[in-house]
Order: C-alpha cells, then structure tokens, then sequence
C-alpha cells in the first residue's frame, strides 16, 4: 500500500463523520423518493400498482448493479476522486428523473441514480478505514445512521415536496441538494491512495472470490438479504395501503409514516457498539426475532394505526441491529478488501430489496395488504431459522470470540 500518499492524519473528526452520515443519507434517499408517491406517480403516468412498483424495482436493481461494477472501484481509485466522481453521476440522474414525462425516462434517471448512488457504499468502509479499531463499530453505525435516516426521511421529504409542488419538485430539490453536498465533500475528504494491484476485471473477479474464501461473508450476506426483502416489501406497498380506504391520507401525511421508521436508524450507532463488545451473535438472533413479530402488528394495520406504526418501529429497529452487525463481522475479515466484501454483502441485501419490492407490489395487486404481511411474515420465518442456524454454527462462534478478543486487546 503507498501509505505515503494517504493524508489522513487527522483522522476522523466529528464534522467529517457528521459529513460522511449526511452523504450517505442523501444519496440513498434519491432511491426511495418514489415510494410515497407511487400512487400519484401511477394517477398520473395511467399506471396500475404493479407497474408503478417498477419503479422501486429498477432502483434496487440498479443499486445492486453498481455495487457490483463501481464499489471495488474504491480498492483501485483514489477515494476522494472517485467519491465526487459518482456524486456528480447521481445528481445527474436526479435532473433526468426531475424532467421525465413518461415511466421510461423515470426509469432512465431512476437506474442511473440508483447505479451512483452506491457511493454511499464507498464512504461506509472508507470511515471503517479512517477509524480507530476500537471505535470502527460506533463510526460505521453513525454513517449507517444517515444511511437508513436518509431511506425512511426521504418518504417524509418527498411527500411534503410533492404537495407544494408536484412529484417532479421532489427531484428537482434533491438534485440542488446533492450538488452542495458533492462541494462539502470535495473540500472536507481527505486523499486516500487505492490499495489493490489488480486490473478492473480481476479486481470484480475477486468480489465473487471472498465469498468462497469467508463462509462468515456468505452467512450475513444471505440474511442480509432476507431481511432487507422485508424491508422492501413493507415500504413499498404502504403507500397504497395508506391512500385507500379506511385511511385515505395525501402524500404529505404518508410521508410521515417515515418519521416511525426514522427511529429505528437512530439505534444504528448503539448496535455499532455492541457488536465492539463482541454482543454481535446475540443481536442477530433477537433481531430476527423481532423482524419476525413486527408483521404481526403490521398485519393489524388495516385496522389500527397504533399497531401500524408500532410495527414500522419493530421492524426498522431489529433490521438495524442485524445489519450493522452483519457490516461489522464483514469489515473485520480483511482490512484489505473492505471494499469488495462491502460490495458483496450489499449486492446481496439490495437483490433482496428488488425481490422484495417487486413480490410487495404484486401481492397488494392481487390479496391486498393480507397478501403483503404473509409475504413479509414468511421471509420472516425463513430469517428466524436461518439466522438461528448461522448462530449456532462453530465457525460463527469462533469468529465471534475472536472479536471479542481483538476489542478487549485494543482496549487494554
């Protein structure tokens, strides 16, 4: 590695963590602007449900794309140029989805936005990277903190957006908002030196290759996505649950719902520390328990809010504390390739989140809100008994004593 022209000597200051969480909140968010508006975004296009669900589908699906293509790039391209680079190509994204008149140039600026905006997934390992060892937990759950608020605020963003103006409005802000942002990051990021001496295709080839190299990276890159699936399947029908009856409610009220999963991001930076305490395995297991109960209270909502909301908050909170865990065990296995095993895992977790998206939409279409809970319900029961196995596993438990072991000797 040519340490030399690495200038991090300042580290991580709480400005520049505070920077990099915003970063990844804002351009996640532009992936999940469409979902309160599906319903007004299909009035208005002369959409059914299922098409409209397309939309959310081809966000993921392009997410998943660009980890895969343009994440590992950060082993191989300076960090800071490569960071600015892909902002730029997500806000050029927005501008085409903020100018579309039809599904096709949506989907057009929906996928080239989605494809860039994994350069969320570049700043989660490159502040891993920046971070002390005893603090890289509680570093990487304060990004991912901005990462999930950004998800469920921007449903509360753009429906707010969307009754001032229209839909196109919520596009048209985000695109002036990332713009500033790319500026922020350009002046405050430091230069990072890429640490692979490998071609693009090798570079892509190896992704593939730490799966079979860490059984542990397979295991959370599975349950991750089954538990993001859940999340999708969720996010993507309430709206439709919440613009028909008995609810009825406009954008801007539907965006409020985003405020309860909100919560949930909050507790990223407590679940960081936790799996630093070598708490990892059990977080796991009582995560996927409570994923598993929160459809039974969002079963109950098409008859009481309580029970919705109450659902909304199991769920965003126990799917936080599986997943920093699963980013936490992962970083830990080779400093090296953080950023392809990062790029595996979240491939996985966003094919997840466009199956699961794509099964919501479908099952509203046809059963209902009854169609979508037993759908979640049943990815649920699959995440119990498989994050339940992985647990159990010797090798997992060998993995988690060894992390417990390596926090206790960085604290002495």
């Amino acid at each position: 590695m040519r340490h030399a022209e690495n200038t991090t000597d300042s580290a991580l200051s709480t400005w520049l963590i505070l920077l990099m969480a915003t970063t990844t909140g804002l351009v996640v968010a532009s992936n999940y602007y469409a979902q309160p508006l599906l319903h007004t975004i299909s009035d208005q296009l002369g959409l059914s449900y299922a098409r409209a669900g397309i939309i959310v589908t081809v966000a993921q699906a392009s997410y998943a794309l660009g980890l895969i293509l343009l994440v590992p790039l950060g082993d191989l391209v300076e960090r800071r140029r490569l960071i600015v680079t892909m902002m730029l190509f997500a806000t050029a994204g927005l501008l085409v989805s903020a100018t579309a008149g039809s599904l096709a140039a949506l989907l057009i600026g929906t996928a080239i936005t989605g494809a860039f905006s994994v350069v969320a997934q570049v700043l989660v390992p490159f502040a891993a990277t920046l971070s002390p060892v005893a603090q890289r937990g509680k570093v990487v759950g304060t990004v991912m903190s901005g990462l999930l608020m950004g998800i469920l605020l921007a449903r509360t963003v753009a429906g707010a957006l969307s009754s001032l103006g229209d839909w196109h409005t919520v596009y048209w802000v985000a695109a002036a908002l990332m713009l500033l942002n790319t500026l922020a990051l350009w002046r405050a990021l430091p230069r990072y030196a890429p640490t692979a001496r490998m071609h693009y295709g090798q570079l892509i080839g190896s992704v593939f290759a730490q799966f079979a190299r860490y059984p542990l990276h397979r295991q959370r890159s599975l349950l991750g996505c089954l538990i993001f699936a859940m999340f999708s399947v969720l996010w993507t029908s309430l709206a439709f649950l919440l613009s028909s009856e008995p609810w009825s409610y406009s954008d801007a009220t539907i965006g409020l719902f985003g405020l309860a999963g909100a919560m949930g991001a909050l507790s990223a930076r407590h679940a960081g520390v936790l799996t630093d305490r070598g708490h990892g395995a059990q977080l796991t297991v009582l995560g996927v328990v409570a994923l598993l109960v929160s459809w039974g209270l969002l079963g109950l909502g098409l008859y009481s809010l309580i029970a919705l909301i109450a659902g909304i908050v199991l769920l965003d909170l126990a799917l936080q504390a599986v997943h920093i865990t699963n980013m936490n065990m992962i970083f830990n296995l080779d400093e090296a390739a953080r950023n392809r095993l990062n790029s595996g895992y979240m491939f996985l977790y966003f094919v997840g989140g466009a199956l699961g998206s794509l099964g919501s939409a479908a099952a509203y279409q046809q059963n209902g809100w009854l169609g979508v809970c037993l759908l979640g319900g049943g990815l649920g029961v699959l995440a119990v008994g498989y994050g339940v196995w992985i647990h159990a596993g010797p090798g997992h438990r060998a993995h988690s004593r060894g992390t417990k072991e390596d926090a206790r000797s960085v604290d002495s």
